[in-house]
């Protein structure tokens, strides 16, 4: 053995030792530290997770809204696994420069796989670096970089990485080349892709080949070993430790089958048992309702902090951030993070150590998550500090959020912000009683009149005056809902407010249309608890929600069509909790079936229908999609083939459409917040819309319409937008095309009498 190898060997031996040790020293506390979290059971179905875990790790499903940079990933991801028997060899190498791993050495596959994927990970490594720095905040338009993704992103731990592994790739292809140097009787068959490599030391002595090996096989060594120190000792590293944390959280994630975090939120949980209104009479006086410290979270809670990788998709979808308000679900995920590795000493260390820590970590002992950070506008990272010395997370950002559910749509490792968002408001909401002004007259007309407004119950059928038919009441026309195709919610909105009134009547019109009975509950119908459980007041929704549900079993309710996107959500995904379990759809799914079952014929051209509120003018169109109808429950085709159904309508869709769409800013109940901070949601969408020079703005859901209606109307006063553009439900075009030779007034006059029953 050289005095070379005999050097390399002992460096090789050294750095690997300290590397295993911290590595283990770090998963150890690690470990430890998310056991503070709550108890939360995500093992059930371990088949099905297994299965999506692999489908999202081979087919990088979460990865592909990007798709260069997806398939950059997946080679650079593939290499750093296939390659670590490249590792092994090195080791080898040191001490035999001829040396390969038995068998698999030599095995043809493998070095095509092995050259195959240094070169894939070489180029996709570089490809990732160069859009890391295309994409930097310096290089972005906007306030001090904001539009960057990657802005408030810790960027020399990510170039660390890459380098780390540009590094390793370089390393690998020189020594498939040296190798094929020293390999007496080599061809390139076993080297296709590096014996050019080879080739170009062919000049050189054979020692001084070996002696290359042993060199090089030392620095990849190195650099492999000084990347695990590195991280081993930056716990919160994401950018490094997601690329082992990401299989456990996807394999945890809340869904076994794969499906995003979104449509129902999760119950609250005390003691790992769902908090209800019976049990809430026995919990301890100082039991914590949602989370207010760092260990109330769950222990996936703190694995979804630790996996974040700091890439920004969550951020550049978010609403809040693209109106210049302070929450990014990015830059909350690092903080927590941050906050949690830095709490750790103190709630691991034994009650009698507590006193021999240090000041700055006792301090955090107390640190609330969410208060005054002294947050300036100017600057949003002042409303992250994970050190406090006032709170963790600023207020503002707690109360930015619209529940879109883009943040968990885009994270390519299935963190759950929504969830986590919601826990902190149930916190602020039930035990701090510290929540914005606006929602105190929410949850007391919710409290006091079942519904946001504040309306008279009796007036929840105002809507139906004037109908050419009979509106069915159960309980005073029918005895069961059985008796009926469906039962129609109307919802808060779509009884009370006035644009909403006509999605109600026109949908009550078309059902009639097509023979499809049907029935309302009346003045039986409360709100469904959607903005109270969003907002925080876990409580208040689950007296609402079990309210409801006893009417709608009593009443043998089994299908339900709604307009409400929100009441959707809700009574589809929510109310199984609370033991309603019913068949329900939107109102765009169940019209489209019947338009395409010829129940309804859309006859009329744009120009020739002027009914329902619609302009006589517009034959272009371009539809919004409501977070929760299409982000939260994936509904995206039935409402578009609806308006291709209907005869004259070309549809312009907007850049943000579908999965990315755009939320109007209702949901999470900032409907009923006023926004101070920033510009406007619901403007950035309506200019969005109307720059397609569509003449409608189509939707499927009237907290939307609300938003966009004035935004278009903000727009027009302006001087930014044409007159005659108009926000219209879908099913209120689709009555005007059904109609044919009405006399075009808006509504219809009142039945007297004798007025027939049908229409």
């Amino acid at each position: 053995m050289s005095a070379l190898q005999i050097v390399a060997g002992v460096i090789v031996i050294a750095i690997s030792l300290a590397g295993l040790v911290l590595l283990v020293r770090a998963v150890r506390r690690m470990l430890t530290t998310f056991r503070v979290g709550r108890p939360v059971t995500r093992t059930d179905r371990p088949g099905a997770r297994t299965v999506t875990l692999l489908r999202e790790f081979l087919g990088h499903t979460r990865m592909s809204r990007l798709p260069v940079v997806a398939a950059a990933h997946w080679f650079t991801m593939i290499s750093f696994g296939l390659l670590f028997f490249t590792l092994l060899t090195a080791y080898g190498q040191i001490f035999d420069p001829t040396w390969t791993i038995p068998v698999l050495g030599h095995f043809f596959l493998y070095e095509w796989l092995a050259e195959f994927f240094s070169w894939g990970g070489l180029i996709g490594i570089c490809y990732l670096i160069y859009n890391r720095r295309k994409l930097h905040p310096a290089r972005a338009t906007g306030r001090d970089g904001r539009w960057s993704r990657f802005f408030g992103s810790t960027f020399w731990q990510a170039y660390y990485v890459e380098l780390t592994i540009l590094g390793v790739v370089l390393c690998v292809l020189a020594l498939r080349g040296l190798e094929y140097k020293v390999d007496a009787g080599a061809s390139a068959f076993h080297y296709p892709l590096t014996f050019f490599i080879g080739d170009a030391f062919g000049g050189l002595p054979h020692h001084t080949i070996k002696a290359l090996i042993v060199v090089i096989a030392t620095i990849k060594i190195v650099i492999s070993m000084a990347w695990m120190i590195t991280i081993s000792l930056n716990t919160t590293m994401g950018v490094a430790w997601h690329r082992f944390l990401a299989f456990f959280n996807i394999w945890f994630k809340r869904e076994a089958t794969g499906r995003t975090a979104l449509a129902q939120l999760q119950p609250m949980v005390v003691d790992g048992e769902p908090v209800t209104m019976e049990s809430l009479e026995e919990l301890d006086e100082d039991a914590v309702l949602g989370v207010g410290k760092i260990e109330d979270f769950t222990w996936k809670g703190l694995l979804d902090f630790s996996t974040c990788t700091e890439c920004g998709r969550c951020q550049s979808q978010c609403p809040a951030w693209n109106t210049e308000k302070p929450l990014s679900p990015k830059l909350l995920m690092m903080t927590l993070r941050d906050h949690s590795a830095a709490k750790a000493p103190y709630l691991l260390a034994a009650e009698s150590a507590r006193a021999d820590l240090p000041a700055a970590t006792a301090a955090l002992a107390d640190l609330p998550l969410i208060g005054e950070t002294g947050y300036d506008v100017a600057n949003p990272l002042t409303a992250y500090n994970p050190h406090g010395p006032d709170a963790v997370i600023d207020q503002d950002v707690l109360w930015s959020c619209t529940t879109c559910g883009a943040c968990v749509e885009q994270c390519p490792v299935d963190i759950e912000h929504v969830d986590h968002i919601v826990d902190m408001r149930r916190n602020q909401v039930l035990i701090e009683s510290a929540f914005p002004n606006e929602l105190s007259g929410l949850f007391k007309n919710l409290e006091n009149k079942a519904n946001p407004w504040g309306m008279s119950a009796r007036a929840r059928l105002d809507w139906a005056k004037g109908l050419p038919f009979e509106v069915k009441v159960f309980g005073q026309d029918v005895e069961s809902l059985s008796e009926v195709d469906y039962l129609f919610w109307v919802g808060c909105a779509g009884a009370y407010e006035d644009r909403a009134k006509k999605t109600t009547r026109a949908v009550a019109e078309l059902l009639d249309t097509a023979g499809v009975s049907f029935a309302v509950l009346g003045d039986g119908e409360s709100c469904t608890g959607d903005p109270a459980r969003r907002a925080g007041n876990e409580m208040l929704f689950q007296a609402l929600a079990s309210q409801n549900v006893e009417v709608l079993n009593e009443a043998g309710a089994t299908k339900i069509v709604v307009t409400c996107a929100h009441c959707f959500n809700t009574l589809k995904n929510e109310y199984p909790q609370m033991g309603g379990d019913y068949e329900v759809v939107h109102h765009t799914q169940l019209l489209n079936r019947l338009v395409r079952d010829k129940q309804l014929v859309p006859v009329a051209r744009p120009d020739q229908a002027d009914t329902s509120g619609v302009a006589s003018t517009a034959s272009t169109v371009t539809y919004h999609d409501p977070c929760y109808l299409g982000r939260h429950n994936n509904v995206y085709a039935a409402p578009r083939e609806l308006i291709g159904a209907l005869p004259g309508v070309e549809l312009k869709e907007m850049e943000r459409s579908g999965m990315t769409s755009f939320c109007c800013g209702a949901g999470g109940a900032r409907m009923w917040m006023e926004e101070k901070l920033g510009t406007r949601i619901n403007l950035n969408r309506t200019k969005e819309a109307v720059a397609t020079g569509a003449d409608r703005i189509a939707i499927g859901c009237p907290f939307c319409r609300v938003m966009m209606t004035d935004g278009l109307t903000a727009e027009q006063s302006n001087g930014d937008a044409r007159e005659e553009v108009e926000v219209v439900d879908v099913a209120n075009m689709l009555l005007a095309a059904v109609r044919r030779g009405d006399d075009g007034r808006e509504e219809r006059p009142e039945r007297s009498e004798d007025a027939p029953q049908s229409a």
